[in-house]
């Protein structure tokens, strides 16, 4: 799949949430001459053991083309405090709207405060997640900062049925929901 980039450019900043999501698109950023900086920043997963799970994952299937992950601070008790109240919400409910919004927010600080032009995220290509909700947020985090927004489409250009060679082929540990204790 072809990629192009907002305003061309190479600072890129991508957030992202677990290996198994990123990996088809970690593969082919890079195939397109792309080396984005990765931002692990995933307050919502729990419990912490669950966190560091995934986050040795992305840190290990990151290193096989020598990109840099930078890992978030990690507070789940921030995270509680954004969705206070819609903690029965069904997945793509208001939850995940402010769960996108919370993660995506510190996302576009840090690319803005470590002169990165563009953010994109992992969180458009899992099935379970909306899209439209996802770039809602994205564009939301963004304003303001000077920080551009990719509304990448991640499922399209053949990168699904590649995401899940990619998770058998790196053996990923492929968890079975979001990671928050809601989705369960």
């Amino acid at each position: 799949m072809k990629l192009e980039v907002p305003s061309g450019s190479d600072r890129i900043l991508l957030h992202v949430c677990c290996a198994p999501c990123s990996g088809a698109i970690v593969e082919c950023m890079v195939e397109n001459g792309l080396r984005p900086a990765l931002f692990f920043s995933n307050s919502n997963i729990f419990p912490k053991e669950e966190y560091e799970l995934r986050r040795q994952e992305i840190v290990r299937y990151a290193s096989k083309f020598g990109l840099e992950v930078t890992d978030d601070d990690y507070d789940h008790r921030e995270w509680l405090s954004c969705v206070k109240g819609l903690e029965r919400e069904p997945e793509r409910g208001a939850r995940c709207m402010e769960c996108f919004k919370f993660r995506l927010k510190r996302a576009a600080a840090y690319a803005a405060s470590h002169n990165y032009e563009v953010l994109t995220t992992t969180l458009a290509s899992s099935r379970w997640k909306d899209t439209n909700q996802v770039n809602a947020a994205g564009e939301e985090a963004c304003e303001g900062s000077g920080v551009i927004w990719w509304p990448q489409n991640w499922r399209r250009g053949g990168l699904q049925p590649r995401r899940d060679e990619i998770i058998r082929e790196q053996g990923f540990y492929n968890q079975n929901f979001c990671g928050c204790e809601f989705s369960k």
